[in-house]
């Protein structure tokens, strides 16, 4: 059997675990530079107000709801998953963390317990010793565990636990699924399965399958076999293999003409690309930078630009990276344009263990005093919070009004950002 635990409105969660005064009150979540709405609480969502909403749009529609906004706060939200998984851990068997909220547990030799029942009390645990409220679903495969995971958050009589073990059960859960919820199943399958009056997942799954094989192919033919009770989809974890590339890139707050500003952008970014190769034991061969003007503005001049550095000898050293950007940014850069996106990507990732270096250029010193320089500055991070430290080049610039001084701001608008209560020893307060 396995097991799939789901995080109910996880940001909004989060961020009530340290309000109780906000449990009942419409929450929204934003995205980066507060643009749209990413997050809702239910009852945000009963209200009829769709994710990625922009967020002024629904200030302007709803402006007597009383809706709650948070800036997004990734180090809380990446904390507060953390803690989940870890009870998640010390219970079931084997767990794979397959994004920041939500887990397959692998209940191999519990077949003589009383799944309902050790599913209630794992939640329950879960809530009582990190404040989040979660939803388990378990069944025979992967696909029908996501399915018994949602009915056990929408309906309040299976106590947060929803078990498929048996036919009749497996039946009736598929009788009232729709068909395009069912995981696997995209927008573009599900109209073609409308279309032939396939609306429920007991519709898809009574089809026979050299049908489902032959219209949707391997893919569509293992979602059958999965609703069918045969496993045989895979779940790759967060930690099960390493990205292939990486990429960090950001829309501005405010649209940027100087090269000055911008490489502080970039910088960022790409710092950011080398810190995910590190914690993945990787190192990359190419870095890609690129800026973007404002699509929208179709009366401003539009215009996008990209380079690509390759490394003789694969690194995820912080200083290299950002040089490289750096030296791409230079090239690509067009004076007169007004910039509203930039971003970095790093790709030829392999393993670190494993380096081939270049014969003639390859500086064994250098190199070593940039990865002592980057495991430094990854550890302050960890201790004191992230950007603690970091490169001059990754200082972000912001002009006063009469253009006369400039100071290091936030490049992301992040204006009604909660504390870090649970990494960050500054926010926590006496009273």
């Amino acid at each position: 059997m396995v097991g799939l635990v789901d995080c109910d409105n996880f940001f909004c969660s989060c961020e009530r675990v340290f309000r109780p005064d906000l449990a009942k009150t419409p929450l929204v979540v934003l995205s980066n530079n507060d643009g749209c709405v990413v997050a809702r609480s239910r009852e945000v969502k009963a209200m009829g107000i769709p994710e990625g909403m922009p967020y002024y749009q629904m200030k302007e529609q709803y402006p007597d709801a009383g809706i709650v906004a948070f800036s997004s706060n990734y180090a809380l939200y990446a904390d507060m998953s953390a803690r989940v998984i870890s009870i998640l851990r010390s219970e079931a068997p084997d767990v794979i963390q397959y994004s920041i909220d939500e887990a397959f547990l692998i209940l191999d030799g519990m077949d003589n317990l009383d799944l309902h029942k050790w599913g209630e009390e794992l939640c329950r645990k879960v809530q009582k010793c990190t404040g989040m409220p979660v939803s388990l679903g378990i069944a025979p495969t992967n696909t029908l565990a996501k399915m018994a995971s949602k009915y056990a958050k929408k309906y309040p009589g299976y106590n947060k636990c929803c078990v498929i073990e048996n036919e009749e059960q497996r039946r009736k859960a598929l009788s009232l699924f729709p068909v395009g919820d069912v995981w696997g199943i995209g927008r573009r399958i599900r109209r073609k399965l409308e279309y032939v009056g396939v609306n429920t997942a007991y519709d898809f799954a009574s089809l026979p399958k050299e049908y489902v094989r032959r219209r949707f192919h391997v893919t569509g033919e293992r979602t059958w076999k999965e609703l069918h009770g045969i496993p045989c989809i895979e779940i790759d974890g967060l930690d099960a293999v390493s990205k292939k590339t990486i990429v960090t890139s950001r829309s501005f707050p405010e649209m940027i003409r100087d090269l000055a500003d911008l490489r502080g952008h970039v910088a960022n970014y790409a710092a950011r690309c080398a810190l995910k190769l590190r914690r993945q034991n990787s190192v990359c061969a190419l870095v890609t930078a690129f800026i973007q003007s404002n699509h929208f503005r179709e009366d401003l001049e539009q215009y996008d630009g990209s380079g690509t550095y390759s490394f003789t000898t694969p690194t995820n050293t912080t200083n290299e990276i950002v040089a490289s950007a750096m030296t791409i940014l230079e090239h690509i850069f067009r004076k007169g344009i007004f910039y509203k996106r930039a971003g970095v990507m790093v790709a030829g990732i392999s393993t670190a263990n494993v380096i081939q270096p270049d014969l003639f250029e390859y500086d064994a010193e250098r190199r070593k005093r940039f990865s002592e320089i980057s495991a430094a500055i990854d550890k302050i991070n960890s201790r004191l919070g992230a950007d603690t430290v970091m490169l001059g080049a990754q200082q972000y610039r912001e002009r006063s009004e009469d253009g006369k001084s400039i100071k290091f701001v936030n490049a992301i608008r992040r204006a009604m950002k909660s504390p870090d209560y649970s990494t960050s020893l500054g926010a926590l307060t006496v009273s």
